[in-house]
């Protein structure tokens, strides 16, 4: 195994214990990210390749993969290398994994999308390369070329590797637009001109320069350039070809004629972009470039066979894919029922007539847009399988939250726009008009004012109307000159202040009247307004000083001028906590900390490499405060020390803007040059507080006063106006105050994405009534017996669909037409069962075939009649369209199966509630006589459907690193065991404590586990701050575990100190005294009783005398035949306990090492009883390692390991075998007899729920950071990532936590325990 050899070194040495560090993560987690849209700017921006595909932002390039389990694409990686506007991207034909990128920078990269790494640069190639593509007659070679040729060929490997020039392709009198090589022919090139013109180039015939030009160009100079180009597939001569004016012709390379001319709708459509589609021969595809409207094609027709209208704006590129195999995951298909329905052979076999291939060709096309939206098109069944709308496709460089509706997120991006997000579901919902050149700096107007204020490059500052979609107000007090800083006071609403490169900060009302033109001596970067005095205001200038104003008198002299700074200041941002208190980041890498009252500097902070870009102070923690550099990074820092306390490396460019969410004061966002937002998490770093909380400790050590706060070395305090409002809001009431406490801090302290669901949801079990719930609870995951309600909600949104007026939406982006309103309208209908509704909708659209294929679960006889409808406005418009015939029968499974094969999973669960309701009644079905199928038992199937699809819904989700929605899944069917266990597998250890304790009994296995692991995650930060404090912590939490004495030995056992602490704790725990317990352990082991023996020692002043007794006993008891993993695990369990410092004593190093494998031997089998397949085979390495490296005597044979590990293999493999995998073989009989042995010991695990992997938030988000490599399987880490203790050794988090949950010992064989809850 690869990562052995890597850290081998562990296990040959035994001093290695000497100057290790502790093993880290992350505190700071990702928990959203705004992926940027597609830049409009060039050509070939979008490619496939395999089961993936891609498209470019200006900097970076977004890939998708194919998650076969689900059918569906998700984002999988961001390659951000280029530093300038990418021009191109090619996917290698010959091999899926590598792809070709270039950039303006005059550089080529050769990526493996596989290992996400760089594999080969071409730097300062001759001229930008402007069109790229890999040579299909070579392996290994990319061309590209920039505006007049010359066409270069880089062959990336092997002997001749280097850059060659085509030796014809060179001295075009006209500009190359784009260019594609023959995917048959050999080394067959064509390229497309800005004058309308193609070149080919075919080896060893004649080349044919500037030839087809459109006839209607002939003799002009006019320009008419090549939009797209694209050799037909089937054929070595045909090329289709699209000129922005004189649209599509087919044209014949060889004999240089023209073949046919397509001939488009209107004169105002044109053509932007067009593919062929690889799953229909003859058929290709076209995006408008004015409108977003795709258009189907076959060769043999000069008209579009469909016009699909899929967006109001024009698309910019186009590709299509295969359609993603129609894989099912886990879901069996329904065994054959014999009831089946009297109408199913009443329906005719359809005839097919030859126009039938025409009318759907199968496939998906990636479509990019010029307004930077992407999407994944679904032709065949006309539908988006995503559409992310309205990305950013620059700089993103500033975001705001919404004062009064923190759900809302606002960002000002290079590309001029000022786009607003929903955080919950990341998408956008409003648009400023844009064409403002670039805007800087957005400020939200106060209150409920619904407007946003703009700093731009040259257009001045404006104010946006949310609501109205329009600009309502222009300051142009600056000119032309660049505004870099807006800022809204919010203390008082009717100011408004910018700051410029003019070297004026100047202060207005909102109306226009100019109160204070602050000239500075160079430009003006950044101000803020104070949070406490509502007449002061900072300013950050190019001449290194922060400067304060003061607005009420009527100077325009400052009050304080601050020097330190060694180059320009960019950003001041005064304390919300501490008055008096501002910082400034500058281009000199350092921010300062200025107390305005002392006239001082205070702090400096020091330890990014570039200028400091953003910055942001904390509203709940006094001293925590964020940065963020050019250097690609954000800091945490601690200020009272000056110390770093984290460090994020995620973003892939510039750190810009930094925000936090008003009413989560620990969830943050930010955003980049790498034209992203991302969502963070700051929980980790006031774990303190949270277990307060959780323990019910009191007020005193949850929330304090800034003063006292900020002392050092005082844990962490909750000093904001959030933590105070729920105070008074708990002071207030009499009954239920534990229960209000635990949900209010838990959902202030959860980052955005389901943990309100999960507490209406937990409010809804315990019997709240429902006119309680928020209004925005049936947009979310709903209790099952809410159904009924939620289908009256249906009904009444689809009506309001149906007839509901435009002015309804107001300005807002994506204002539905009337035909989307339909379609959705029609949608709902259908879900409820409410088919003929459905089916006159689809007539209104003019979509017959949907209706016709649903009418016979109307009635045979309303089928008849549409048919007839039908046929009768066919003869009329004399359209030779074919009538699909299909049948609705109401076979719910069907259906339910139906959606769940294809990954749509919402649908399956609507349908299997409707039925439940009885809202979808079967057809009489003709039962074999004597047999009677009565109501009550279609209720019971359907029941159980219910819960089958919820399961599979709360899985989707949990792969999708969204453990909290997944637990809604299971809560929405009351199925606690399951929904403690997915917040417990993805890491929500307080959140599971919370909800566990407010359900109580009913959860209370799962609570007292999950308090177990959280105890764990404080005894270990003892060892980072030894304080009684977190010792104290970790008691607390397991004394609210009722049975709870083995716990609390094993927090004795394992906490340092002097005897004199230790006997404190000992006494909190009500265990006996160090040296009670010495004497209670001889007296044991003069009983010959093992476990008690090794209890008492591991308490006493010599614990290592435990190690040989609890050694030797499993030794002794793993020797026999028919031992089990229950009796021996106890007993290793509580010797890992032992106190680090003894176990890496020089005279314990044989008992350590029998210890260390016999725990990594344990761990294997557990890991495989809780089918932690990832780490399996880790541990049986590990083990095998261990034991030929060190000097044992264990009863355990490395032979007899590996044997057990490919039998485990071959036994598990039919079902975990992924769906591209080698074909099946059979495990030996031998093999099945060992692994039938291994279940034999493993016996069941007691809580159900926890069996299988972990999967923490965040573990699907791709990061830009350093690529790490797991130290356990070799392969690239997706996810948060976790250091061991050498400080270098990587793994990823979810491999940490489930590697501690059954082996408590580092992967590196050093001895050291693993933290990483």
């Amino acid at each position: 195994m690869a990562w052995m050899t890597y850290i081998s070194n562990w296990f040959e040495q035994d001093d290695w214990y000497e100057g290790l560090q502790r093993a880290n993560m992350s505190q700071v987690r990702q928990v959203g990210l705004l992926a940027a849209g597609c830049q409009p700017w060039n050509k070939d921006v979008c490619a496939a390749g395999g089961d993936r595909f891609a498209y470019c932002a200006t900097l970076a390039i977004y890939i998708y993969q194919l998650d076969h389990r689900y059918n569906e694409f998700k984002l999988h990686a961001i390659m951000s290398e280029h530093k300038k506007t990418i021009t191109a991207i090619s996917w290698c034909p010959h091999n899926p994994d590598l792809f070709a990128s270039g950039s303006t920078d005059n550089l080529v990269i050769i990526w493996n999308v596989a290992e996400q790494k760089v594999i080969a640069k071409l730097d300062s190639t001759k001229g930008i390369p402007a069109s790229l593509s890999w040579c299909w007659n070579a392996e290994d070679a990319v061309a590209f070329v920039s505006h007049r040729g010359p066409l270069f060929i880089w062959t990336i490997s092997g002997p001749a590797s280097g850059v060659t020039v085509h030796r014809d392709a060179h001295s075009f009198l006209s500009d190359i637009c784009i260019f594609r090589w023959h995917t048959n022919k050999k080394g067959k090139v064509v390229f497309g001109h800005i004058d309308g013109s193609l070149s080919i180039f075919h080896p060893g015939n004649k080349n044919q320069k500037h030839v087809l030009r459109p006839e209607s160009l002939e003799g002009t100079d006019e320009e008419d350039p090549v939009t797209a180009l694209e050799w037909d597939p089937l054929s070595t001569d045909y090329l289709l070809v699209v000129n922005l004016h004189s649209g599509i012709r087919l044209v014949d390379s060889e004999s240089l004629s023209c073949i046919t001319t397509f001939n488009l709708p209107s004169a105002a459509a044109s053509v932007q972009c067009l593919a062929w589609v690889p799953s229909a021969p003859g058929m290709f595809v076209t995006g408008d470039s004015q409108v977003g409207v795709l258009r189907i094609w076959n060769v043999s027709r000069t008209t579009p066979i469909d016009n699909l209208k899929l967006k109001k704006t024009g698309f910019h590129c186009l590709h299509v894919l295969n359609s993603p195999p129609r894989k099912k995951f886990s879901v069996q298909s329904p065994t054959k029922n014999h009831y089946t329905s009297s109408t199913s052979e009443a329906v005719p076999p359809p005839t097919l007539t030859q126009n039938q291939a025409f009318s759907l060709p199968p496939g998906h096309a990636v479509c990019c847009f010029l307004d930077g939206g992407v999407g994944l098109y679904d032709m065949g069944a006309k539908k988006w399988d995503f559409l992310r709308d309205l990305g950013h496709v620059e700089t993103i460089f500033d975001c705001k939250f919404k004062p009064d509706d923190p759900n809302l997120l606002a960002t000002a991006s290079f590309d001029g726009t000022i786009k607003v997000w929903d955080i919950n579901t990341l998408t956008a919902v409003y648009t400023s008009p844009g064409n403002e050149g670039v805007i800087y700096s957005l400020s939200w107007a106060p209150g409920g004012l619904n407007c946003i204020a703009g700093g731009t490059s040259r257009n001045g500052a404006f104010i946006w109307n949310v609501q109205k979609g329009k600009i309502i107000q222009r300051f142009n007090e600056h000119g032309t000159n660049g505004i870099f800083c807006i800022a809204w006071s919010h203390k008082d609403s009717k100011r408004i202040a910018t700051c410029s490169s003019d070297g004026f900060c100047i202060i207005r009302t909102i109306d226009g009247k100019v109160l204070h033109k602050y000239k500075h001596p160079a430009a003006v970067f950044g101000c803020d307004w104070s949070q406490n005095n509502k007449d002061m205001i900072a300013t950050g200038c190019e001449d290194t000083n922060v400067r304060v104003y003061y607005v009420a008198t009527s100077s325009d002299q400052p009050l304080k001028v601050f020097s330190g700074h060694t180059a320009k200041v960019f950003h001041v941002k005064w304390s919300p906590l501490r008055e008096g208190i501002l910082c400034s980041g500058s281009d000199d890498g350092t921010v300062r900390i200025w107390d305005y009252t002392e006239d001082a500097c205070i702090s400096i902070l020091s330890g990014h490499t570039a200028p400091v870009r953003g910055l942001l102070w904390n509203t709940e923690i006094p001293y925590l405060l964020i940065s963020g550099s050019w250097d690609y990074t954000i800091k945490v820092w601690d200020t009272r020390e000056g110390t770093c306390v984290d460090t994020v490396y995620d973003h892939g460019a510039d750190v810009y803007g930094l925000t936090c969410h008003p009413s989560r004061p620990f969830t943050m966002a930010s955003c980049s040059r790498d034209s992203t937002v991302r969502l963070w998490s700051l929980t980790a770093l006031i774990t303190p507080v949270q277990i307060n909380i959780l323990a019910d400790r009191s007020w005193e050590e949850i929330i304090g006063n800034t003063d006292y706060a900020v002392e050092p070395a005082t844990p962490p305090l909750l000093c904001g106006k959030v933590s105070r409002d729920i105070r008074q809001e708990i002071e207030k009431l009499t009954a239920n105050s534990r229960v209000k406490k635990l949900r209010w801090f838990s959902e202030c302290l959860s980052p955005p994405g389901g943990s309100d669901n999960l507490w209406n949801l937990v409010a809804v079990i315990k019997g709240q009534d429902d006119s309680l719930l928020p209004q925005n609870y049936c947009k979310g995951i709903m209790h099952l017996k809410h159904l009924i309600k939620f289908r009256t909600v249906s009904k009444s949104e689809a009506q309001e669909l149906t007839t509901v007026k435009m002015s309804k939406f107001g300005g807002g982006i994506g204002v539905p037409t009337k035909e989307e309103r339909l379609k959705e309208a029609a949608e709902i209908h259908l879900r409820l069962g409410q088919i003929q509704r459905y089916c006159e909708l689809m007539v209104e659209l003019g979509e017959w075939d949907k209706a016709l294929s649903v009418a016979p679960g109307v009635s045979v006889k309303y089928w008849k009649k549409l048919m007839q409808r039908r046929a009768d406005q066919l003869i009329q418009e004399d359209k030779d369209d074919v009538i699909p015939y299909c049948i609705a029968i109401g076979d719910v499974k069907k259906l339910v199966h139906f959606f769940m094969s294809r990954g749509r999973l919402k649908e399956a669960l609507l349908v299997a509630q409707a039925a439940c309701e009885g809202n979808m009644q079967p057809l009489h079905v003709s039962v074999p006589k004597g047999a009677s199928y009565s109501d009550d038992i279609y209720k019971e199937d359907f029941n159980e459907l219910l819960h089958k699809v919820s399961k599979e819904l709360a899985e989707w989700y949990f792969q999708d690193g969204r453990a909290v929605l997944a637990a809604c899944c299971h809560l929405a069917v009351d199925n606690i065991e399951l929904a403690m266990a997915y917040l417990i597998r993805g890491n929500e250890l307080e959140l599971a404590v919370c909800v566990g304790t407010v359900l109580g009994e009913s959860a209370a296995p799962a609570t007292h586990y999950a308090l177990e692991l959280l105890a764990r995650k404080c005894m270990m930060i003892s060892i980072c701050f030894p304080s009684v404090g977190y010792r104290n912590l970790a008691a607390d939490l397991l004394l609210m575990i009722p049975d709870n004495e083995l716990h609390l030995i094993k927090l004795c056992a394992f906490y340092p100190g002097c005897t004199e602490e230790i006997n404190d704790l000992h006494d909190k725990c009500k265990l006996p005294t160090v040296e009670e317990c010495m004497q209670l352990a001889e007296t044991a082991h003069a009983d010959d009783n093992v476990f008690e023996t090794v209890k008492y020692y591991l308490l006493s002043q010599e614990p290592e005398k435990a190690l040989p007794i609890g050694i030797s006993f499993v030794k002794e008891y793993i020797s026999s035949s028919d031992w089990t993993l229950d009796a021996i695990y106890p007993v290793l369990d509580l010797l890992s306990y032992i106190r680090t410092e003894k176990l890496l004593l020089h005279t314990c190093t044989e008992a350590r090492n029998e210890l260390l494998i016999l725990c990594g031997y344990t761990g294997a089998l557990l890991a495989i009883r809780r089918q932690y397949q990832s780490i399996v085979p880790a541990l049986y390495e590990y083990t095998s390692q261990l034991l030929k490296r060190r000097e044992v005597s264990v009863p355990l044979k490395i032979e007899y390991l590996s044997e057990e590990l490919d039998a485990w293999r071959a036994c598990t493999q039919s079902t975990s075998r992924s769906l591209e995998d080698s074909p099946y073989t059979p495990p030996s009989d031998s093999q099945r007899m060992v692994y039938a042995t291994l279940l034999k010991r493993l016996k069941e695990e007691s809580l159900k729920g926890i069996i299988g992997p972990d999967y923490v938030t965040g573990s699907n988000l791709p990061s830009h950071s350093a690529i790490h490599i797991s130290c356990l399987t070799g392969l690239k880490i997706q996810g948060p990532v976790f250091f061991l203790e050498d400080g270098k050794s990587a793994i990823s988090l979810n491999d940490a936590l489930m590697w501690a949950k059954v082996n408590p010992f580092s992967p590196l064989g050093t001895g050291i325990r693993l933290n990483p809850f």
